[in-house]
Parts: structure tokens; C-alpha cells; sequence
């Protein structure tokens, strides 16, 4: 679907920034970045140059037209000819509100202001801008540049004309926009998630596996049904012929057993060092580097095969 924006201010360039920027170029989209640290904005080049083959191959391009990038001295100098801004700061609310506020004094007035925030409520952060109307959550996954979820978030002021045109133009870049009924902390996906990461917290402080049986657990098991069907399709099949009714009938006395414990435990220093040294040793050695390649190429061939069996 084509979207009038066409022109994408990114205000932090770290690890998400980064991830909006080489999917915009990839789209050929104009980007205009700021980023106060030198580290974050080499960072960013560092992972242009870094993106392998198969993620062009992807894109059916043969390189990024980083002639489209421009490298901004400033929020004002970022934001003020962007189409939309792209807010990619730490996860905390104060700041937010102080870079959105200063976004929203030298933007448009009709441009998007979209917060890469993962749990934040907007109606919180909306406070501090401009026109606040225009202000919403635009949730990526990593690697933004092929994870194709974006959730959309409105806040108690955002009207349904920014979130209609922030749809369209994620859409335009291969993006699946998940727009939630109303704000929450966490928003979806990441409430899911959390749930996970806290049972498996508690499953690595009473001794019970290591961080490599716990990723196994899920890498050969349920995660290859997540891929393609979710939670609640995978259980209505679960049910054989009646599908979810029997489901439910069967499995469903056991949420009354003592099989989880979603209170997350104290994260101390033992469970801390537990999780880093087992997660390295689980790594093989491998870098950051040739982590992030070999993942990249991975789910480049889990979009084809998903692409192949749609639903």
C-alpha cells in the first residue's frame, strides 16, 4: 500500500534506531537522523555496513542508498521537513517527554510523532507535545528491519486520522500494524513475552535447566507452531474435532494447578551471573556479530516459508 510519507525524521539511532533506518532506506524513504553521541551514529553505520546479502537479497536490492541518509545536528534541523519522526529514546518517561516536547516545537503540525517506546502509555507522554492529536506508539520488534510487527498505540488525545495515515504508510514498508483497542502498559506482545521471561527467571532459580534447555524448550517445540498459528490456533488444534471447546474441557482445570509462577522472583546477583554465563557458554563462542547475521538470515527464510503458508 503507498503512503504519501515520504520523508522519516529518526531521532535516536541505537539498536532500534538503527533497525527503522536501514528498513526506511531499504524503502527508500529520505531519513534524516539525529543522535547526540558520536557512538550511537557510528553505531548506525557500523550496522549499515554490516547487513548481510540475504537481507538485500530480501529487499530485492543490491545495496542501501545511504544518499537518502542525512546525518542532522540537531532535533530542529532532524524533524523540521519530516513527513513523520520516529522517536527512539531510552524506555523512560521523563525523557520522553522532554524529546517529544522538543520534537513537536520545530515539526510540522500535521506530521506524525510516533514513540518507539515498548511499554510507556502514550496518553502520558502526549502531554508534552504540540498538537498532541498527531502523537501515537509505533512498537517495532528487533531486527525492525525484517520483524514485520508494529504495534499501534493511540493516547486519550490522538485522533483516528494519525492513526489511519501511520497505518498506510508502515504498511508501505512490509510492516504488519497491529492497532490495539486502547493503551496498556506493555502493550501486547511484550506482556507475552514478559510472562515467559518471568516462569523461565523461576525455573533458573529453583536449578530446574539451564538457559539453553529453556531455549530448546521453545526453539523445537512450540516456538516452530508460534511461527505460523499463535497461541489460540495451536490450542483450538489441539482440541482434535471439537477444536478449542474440547480444549478448554480437557486443559482446562489444569490453570488451577501449581505449574507457573507469573510473580517475578528478586533478580539477584547469583540469578544474574547464572543467566550471563550460561547464555555465553550457550552462544558457542560466537560474536555479537555472527549471532546477529546468522539470525538475520534465519528469519529472511521464516518470512519466505511464512509468506509461502499464509493463513
Amino acid at each position: 500500500m503507498d503512503s504519501p510519507i515520504n520523508k522519516i525524521a529518526i531521532i535516536g539511532s541505537g539498536v532500534i534506531g538503527a533497525g527503522w533506518t536501514i528498513r526506511l532506506l531499504a524503502k527508500n524513504k529520505i531519513v534524516y537522523v539525529y543522535d547526540p553521541k558520536t557512538s550511537q551514529r557510528n553505531f548506525l553505520k557500523k550496522e549499515i555496513n554490516r547487513i548481510s546479502k540475504s537481507v538485500l537479497k530480501f529487499y530485492k536490492i543490491n545495496k542501501l542508498n545511504t544518499d537518502n541518509l542525512h546525518f542532522t545536528s540537531s532535533i530542529k534541523e532532524a524533524v523540521e521537513k519530516a513527513d513523520l519522526i520516529q522517536e527512539n529514546t531510552p524506555e523512560n518517561v521523563g525523557i520522553k517527554k522532554q524529546v517529544i516536547k522538543e520534537i513537536s516545537k520545530w515539526s510540522k503540525k500535521n506530521s506524525i510523532i510516533a514513540s518507539s517506546s515498548s511499554g510507556l502509555l502514550p496518553t502520558i507522554i502526549q502531554k508534552s507535545c504540540k498538537f498532541p492529536e498527531r502523537f501515537l506508539i509505533a512498537h517495532p520488534f528487533n531486527p525492525v528491519y525484517l520483524l514485520p510487527l508494529v504495534e499501534i498505540v493511540k493516547g486519550k488525545k490522538t485522533k483516528k486520522i494519525f492513526i489511519d495515515n501511520s497505518k498506510k504508510f508502515y504498511e508501505s514498508l512490509g510492516m504488519y500494524p497491529l492497532i490495539l483497542k486502547k493503551e496498556v502498559e506493555g502493550y501486547l506482545s511484550d506482556r507475552l513475552q514478559e510472562s515467559m521471561w518471568r516462569e523461565s527467571l523461576h525455573i533458573l532459580n529453583d536449578n530446574l535447566a539451564t538457559t539453553e534447555d529453556l531455549d530448546k524448550a521453545i526453539i523445537y517445540g512450540p516456538g516452530m507452531r508460534w511461527a505460523l498459528m499463535g497461541t489460540f490456533l495451536t490450542f483450538h488444534l489441539a482440541g482434535g474435532k471439537e477444536g478449542m471447546k474440547h480444549m478448554l474441557e480437557q486443559f482446562g482445570p489444569a490453570l488451577k494447578l501449581p505449574w507457573t509462577k507469573l510473580k517475578a522472583p528478586i533478580l539477584t546477583k547469583k540469578l544474574s551471573n547464572k543467566i550471563i554465563n550460561e547464555t555465553k557458554k550457550q552462544s558457542k563462542k560466537k560474536s555479537i556479530k555472527q549471532l546477529t547475521n546468522l539470525r538475520d538470515n534465519f528469519l529472511v527464510d521464516l518470512l519466505k516459508l511464512k509468506n509461502k503458508y499464509k493463513l
